[in-house]
């Protein structure tokens, strides 16, 4: 019972790792954008292709993809930024819209080009860590550790330079942030870019995990909406905890009862916090 009670914990927290991840790349879009982007999960899935090219087709290291990944995704970002959402940026339902064709056109374009069959990605890491009667894979603690990683980078971004002062000074106020000096041109596309990098890293960090395929994208895009519901919007900290309490459910519930009844906890959960607290847990009320 303990090991199964230990490897839950594990499971629990690289699974709230994953939906922070995406979470974070969803609100920020979203306060930059002012549109809720439903092809945020298809960016999900485009990494974990370019992932899976780069270390099977290309034979790159799995660090050199990794990286390469989030500097394509930040330039597909300012693409989109430019081609889909700057036409329909004072129009929130249409920009909602264009998403989601963008994502139908994501999913569609790599249907075409791979197929409808999962691709297998190799292992990261073989072997395992012995600590006690626990037993963690080295590929499951390497999805870990770089994750916590990028989030803790992101979060130095955000907190400690211009650029990530300038990001917030946007999610907030457009308007105030303009008279301030930030450069809304600039911002808005590396906004948007940095939000897909977040999704696409995420996606080539569990492709070793949980596969490749290309519709893989609905699950965590649902799960990145939970945790904005559940920790408030544009609230990191509420985030993260909603993302590690999600995750956690998810993996004791599944472990020790089923899927399908871990699937009613979280959305029971949601309806609760919705009628207790519809800010969120650590979100801000309105005024």
């Amino acid at each position: 019972m303990s090991f199964l009670i230990a490897q839950s914990l594990i499971n629990g927290v690289i699974l709230g790792t994953l939906y922070l991840m995406m979470a974070i790349g969803f609100t920020l879009v979203f306060g930059v954008m002012r549109i809720v982007n439903f092809a945020h999960g298809e960016f999900y899935m485009i990494g974990a292709f370019m992932a899976l090219i780069g270390v099977t087709w290309l034979g790159l290291p799995y660090p050199v993809t990794l990286a390469l990944t989030v500097v394509v995704a930040i330039l597909l970002g300012v693409l989109v930024e430019r081609v889909v959402f700057r036409p329909f940026r004072s129009d929130e339902l249409s920009g909602m819209i264009a998403s989601l064709g963008l994502a139908l056109i994501l999913q569609n374009g790599i249907l075409i080009l791979f197929g409808p069959d999962p691709q297998a990605f190799p292992s990261m890491a073989s072997g395992v860590y012995r600590l006690g009667e626990l037993i963690v894979p080295k590929s499951r603690a390497l999805t870990l550790a770089v994750g916590v990683v990028i989030l803790f980078g992101f979060y130095l971004m955000l907190m400690h330079t211009r650029f990530g002062r300038g990001l917030r000074a946007l999610v907030q106020d457009q308007e105030v942030a303009a008279l301030y000096g930030v450069r809304l041109e600039i911002m808005y596309p590396l906004g948007l870019g940095i939000g897909v990098a977040l999704a696409a890293v995420a996606g080539g960090l569990m492709a070793p995990l949980f596969g490749v395929s290309p519709f893989i994208g609905a699950t965590p895009l649902l799960k990145a909406f939970i945790v904005v519901i559940l920790g408030g919007l544009g609230s990191i900290p509420g985030a993260a905890l909603a993302a590690m309490l999600l995750g956690l459910i998810e993996s004791f519930t599944t472990s020790f009862v089923s899927a399908a009844a871990a699937d009613i906890l979280t959305f029971a959960l949601v309806v609760l916090v919705l009628l207790v607290r519809p800010s969120g847990i650590l979100g801000r009320g309105e005024a």
